[in-house]
């Protein structure tokens, strides 16, 4: 097999444009799964669709992307690496074009369904290409390179979103991925090579059974997750339902897996060590990033009244950082510095981020309050991303490392479905518990509370309100008001919790197999 490997590492010009051409398919995925975001309202409107029917143009989207990631590394092998790469570009530019000039809602759906399966092949493939590109002693690098798109992408989604509703309609936010599509496309046809693999397996050999299980515990778990605060939880029963399915799906599927000859997804390769720390590693990077990528812009917009734009533009500052950290822990990594120091740093500088969120936050917060905390986010991005996907790789060889890959682009993806669902749901719970303990405070016989109504009612007096309706208008005000606090109260605990959660992952790093990851200078030479 290190034949073949060494085969795919590619020099000078080359490797430039592979590198081009890997880091642009992952980044017009990773934006595609956050752009939409802000253009849920415009869609709603001119769809006319409900808020529960607009919400589907993400979960379609994230099912399709889920369930394809762990079988990209089988299609690869199945058709060539190129072929599939190419053809998930352009199955992915296709569906953009559609899902612009889809006309009713379920059109819309349908259509970002079919854009996620070609989507989620193109994050993994990407990352699996660039690996492979680089000799062993620039791995570490090549996950730098790597890890700007992905970390970038989820930041630039909103403020890309925002402009393009704002001055165009929502059509372009699709649009804008057809001639980006085409030029990747294009390049990936003409500088990618794949792997030779070993025989291609015939119809009746395909793992048709796991395909179908992997669908139904995917699927089903992703919808649960979706839509599960919304539904109430385990009171509805199509959630109760889908997670009965989920699990069984799940247990039957590690059972088919490990059973059946030509597995769909080749769970063996988690013997790996540092694979298995990586995949747990990438699931808690996801909760963080996509966690916090989603609640930022929800509490500048819901809680402080700032614009879609606006909100992702606070964003960006943070993402530069990461982008700037990531070249220099790449190097870091080359010069031998033990990635578990890093990712345990990374971890900490996390921690010290949802304390400083944890104390900056109220009702009427300005950016200044935001942006260091932010900044801090983005160095630990850094130190974390690389650090993880270098290490999950570290120790694997030829097809595993399409197989390592695919795990941890799924753990991460994951992680962040589950951090988004975690979350929301804390929110509302936590909001509920505030509202009725600042409401017990507010007892009417004392006589700072009756003051308080009392300027408001003559406020509302003076502007031409009856008695009464003053008084109303009043009793709104000092609602408003709790509501907004109990708001902000559950974004603090938020950030409480998931820093308490990051400094509980750092003694994860003690897993790391040490000798292993260090580089053979003999696969250095290559």
């Amino acid at each position: 097999m290190t034949g073949t490997e060494d085969d795919l590492v590619e020099y000078g010009f080359r490797r430039v444009i592979i590198t081009i051409t890997a880091v642009l398919c992952a980044l017009l995925e990773i934006v595609d799964t956050t752009i939409v975001n802000v253009a849920l309202t415009n869609m709603r409107g001119s769809l006319g669709a409900t808020l529960t029917d607009v919400a589907w143009v993400i979960t379609a989207y994230a099912i399709a992307n889920v369930i394809v990631i762990p079988m990209t590394s089988w299609l690869s092998q199945q058709f060539g690496r190129r072929n599939y790469f190419v053809v998930s570009i352009i199955i992915f530019t296709t569906a953009s074009f559609l899902c612009g000039n889809a006309t009713n809602i379920w059109e819309l759906i349908a259509f970002r369904f079919i854009q996620g399966l070609g989507g989620g092949a193109l994050l993994v493939t990407a990352q699996t290409i660039i690996t492979e590109s680089y000799p062993m002693a620039k791995r570490g690098m090549a996950q730098a390179i790597y890890g700007m798109g992905v970390i970038v992408g989820p930041t630039l989604g909103p403020p890309l979103g925002g402009y393009l509703v704002d001055n165009f309609s929502w059509p372009y936010i699709f649009y804008i991925n057809i001639p980006l599509g085409i030029i990747a496309a294009i390049l990936a046809f003409t500088f990618v090579r794949s792997p030779k693999y070993g025989e291609k397996l015939k119809a009746s050999q395909v793992d048709w059974w796991g395909i179908v299980l992997l669908s139904a515990f995917i699927g089903s778990l992703q919808f649960v997750l979706e839509h599960g605060q919304q539904d109430d939880w385990f009171n509805n029963t199509t959630i109760t339902a889908l997670s009965v399915v989920s699990v069984f799906g799940l247990v039957l599927f590690i059972w088919r897996e490990l059973t059946y000859k030509y597995p769909i997804v080749n769970l063996s390769v988690l013997k790996d060590g540092n694979l298995r720390i990586g995949t747990i590693m990438c699931f808690i990077l996801g909760f963080g990033l996509y966690g916090s990528t989603l609640i930022i812009p929800i509490y500048t917009q819901s809680v402080l009244g700032w614009t879609a734009t606006d909100a992702g533009l606070l964003l960006i500052p943070g993402s530069i950082t990461t982008a700037f950290m990531m070249p220099i822990v790449g190097r870091l990594i080359q010069k031998g510095v033990p990635q578990g120091y890093m990712v345990g740093v990374g971890f900490l500088i996390f921690f010290f981020f949802t304390l400083m969120m944890y104390n900056n936050m109220t009702p009427d917060t300005g950016t200044e309050h935001l942006y260091w905390p932010l900044i801090l986010r983005g160095i630990g991005l850094g130190l974390l991303f690389v650090p993880i996907t270098t290490l999950s790789l570290s120790t694997l060889k030829g097809k595993h490392i399409g197989e390592g890959a695919a795990f941890t682009g799924m753990m991460r993806q994951l992680g962040g479905s589950f951090g988004i669902a975690i979350i929301t749901t804390f929110i509302t719970r936590f909001s509920q518990k505030h509202r009725v303990d600042l409401i017990s405070n507010l007892d009417g016989t004392k006589l700072e509370v009756q003051e308080k109504i009392a300027l408001l009612q003559k406020g509302f007096m003076s502007k031409g309100f009856s008695t009464n309706e003053a008084l109303k208008k009043a009793y709104q005000v000092i609602d408003y008001s709790v509501l907004k606090q109990s708001t902000v109260l559950a974004y603090m605990d938020i950030f409480l919790y998931l820093g308490i959660m990051f400094l509980c992952c750092i003694p994860i790093i003690f897993f790391i197999k040490k000798g292993k990851n260090k580089i053979n200078p003999a696969d250095a030479m290559h």
